[in-house]
C-alpha cells in the first residue's frame, strides 16, 4: 500500500518525499550524519569513523526490560541494537557491537519486518539503540511502516552525538527521544570518546529533540511521546554531572524526565585509564541525588549501585541480557 501525497506532506512539513529520499542519499554520498563529518561516500561503500558503508547492521532485537519504567513497563521495550557507533567510548559496555561491530547485514524491508515483529509481541514501543549511522535508512523504514499501519511509538535511543540536520530527518517520525548527555568537559570527551566537540554538539541535538517532541507524556505510566534525558555518572566526577544537570534545568526545565544512571562498569579498555578503573561510590551518587532534589527536579529515575552488573550484555548469546 502506497501513501497518498498528503501523507508525506503531513510528515515532512511540505517537503516532497522524493526530494527527502534524494537528500538522504546525498548525505551518505558525502556523509555528515554526525559532527565528525567524515565526508566519505558511503553509497559506494566507503567507510568513515563509524566503519559503516551502505548497509544496515543489526546485532540483536527483542523484548528488553532494562530501560526506565515508562519505556520498558511491564510488557517490555522492543529494542533493536544496531552495530557500530560514531562515539565509541573507551569504557563502553556494548563494546562487542559498538567497537567490534558484531551483527547481521539486513535490508530496509527486513528492518520493517522487525518493526512489525516487535509490535506483534505486544511490546510498548520500538526502541532504536545506537541508530545514528543509519538515520536515512531508519527514516525511510519508519515512514513505510507508518503507511502499513504500525501503531506503537518509536524511541530514538542515542548518545546525542549527531547533528541537528540529521535529527530533522526524523521530525514527525520519532515519538520519544532517549538521549544520553555524557560529558560537560570537552577535554574529557576527547580523551574518553575522541570527540572534543561532544558537549556543544549534544546540547544542540538535545534541544532539537525537545523541540520536536516536547516533554514526556505518559498514558497509564507508559511513555507515548516526549524526551527523557539520561546521564551516566562516572568516577571522580569525570562527566561533570552537576553542570550537565544544571544545563538540563536551565534549558529544558525541572519538569524534564531525567535518568541518573549508576551502572558504570570498568569494561572494555577502561583498565588503560586510571580514573576509570573503579565503579562509582555511593557518596558520589548521593551528592547528585541531593543536588537534583535541591534544584527542584520533578521526574527523576535512579539506580542502585549494586545493580550495575545486571546491565552488562553479552551479544554472543541469543539473549544478551539473559
Amino acid at each position: 500500500m502506497e501513501a497518498s501525497p498528503s501523507f508525506f506532506i503531513h510528515f515532512f512539513h511540505q517537503t516532497d518525499y522524493n526530494s527527502f529520499v534524494k537528500d538522504a542519499t546525498r548525505i551518505l554520498e558525502k556523509c555528515n550524519l554526525c559532527p565528525r563529518s567524515c565526508q566519505v561516500d558511503r553509497v559506494r561503500g566507503e567507510k568513515g569513523y563509524c566503519a559503516i558503508g551502505n548497509e544496515i547492521l543489526v546485532a540483536h532485537y527483542g523484548p528488553h526490560f532494562g530501560e526506565e519504567p515508562p519505556i520498558s513497563g511491564m510488557h517490555g521495550s522492543g529494542n533493536i541494537f544496531f552495530s557500530s557507533c560514531n562515539l565509541r567510548c573507551v569504557y563502553c559496555q556494548n563494546f562487542q557491537i559498538s567497537h567490534e561491530r558484531a551483527g547481521e547485514s539486513i535490508a530496509i524491508d527486513d528492518l520493517i519486518e522487525i518493526f512489525f515483529t516487535l509490535q506483534g509481541m505486544g511490546l510498548n514501543n520500538i526502541n532504536l539503540v545506537s541508530p545514528t549511522p543509519y538515520v536515512p535508512f531508519i527514516a525511510k523504514a519508519i515512514d513505510r511502516s507508518k503507511v502499513k499501519g504500525i501503531q506503537i511509538p518509536f524511541v530514538y535511543n542515542s548518545h546525542a552525538y549527531e547533528t541537528v540536520d540529521t535529527l530533522r530527518m526524523l521530525d514527525g517520525l520519532i515519538d520519544i527521544y532517549l538521549p544520553d548527555f555524557k560529558y560537560w568537559n570537552g577535554d574529557i570527551a576527547l580523551r574518553l570518546s575522541h570527540a572534543q566537540d561532544y558537549p556543544s554538539s549534544a546540547m544542540r541535538a538535545i534541544l532539537e529533540m525537545k523541540r520536536q517532541v516536547g516533554n514526556l507524556v505518559l498514558k497509564e505510566g507508559i511513555a507515548q511521546k516526549g524526551i527523557l534525558v539520561r546521564h551516566l555518572v562516572l568516577p571522580s566526577n569525570l562527566a561533570g554531572s552537576k553542570q550537565v544537570l544544571g544545563w538540563i534545568k536551565k534549558e529544558l526545565g525541572i519538569e524534564t524526565f531525567v535518568s541518573l544512571m549508576a551502572q558504570y562498569n570498568p569494561l572494555y579498555r577502561a583498565a588503560e585509564y586510571p580514573m576509570l578503573t573503579r565503579g562509582i561510590r555511593q557518596g558520589e551518587y548521593d551528592v547528585l541525588l541531593a543536588f537534583l532534589e535541591e534544584e527542584g527536579f520533578e521526574n527523576v529515575f535512579v539506580q542502585e549501585l549494586e545493580s550495575a552488573p545486571l546491565f552488562v550484555p553479552n551479544f554472543e548469546r541469543n539473549d544478551p541480557f539473559g
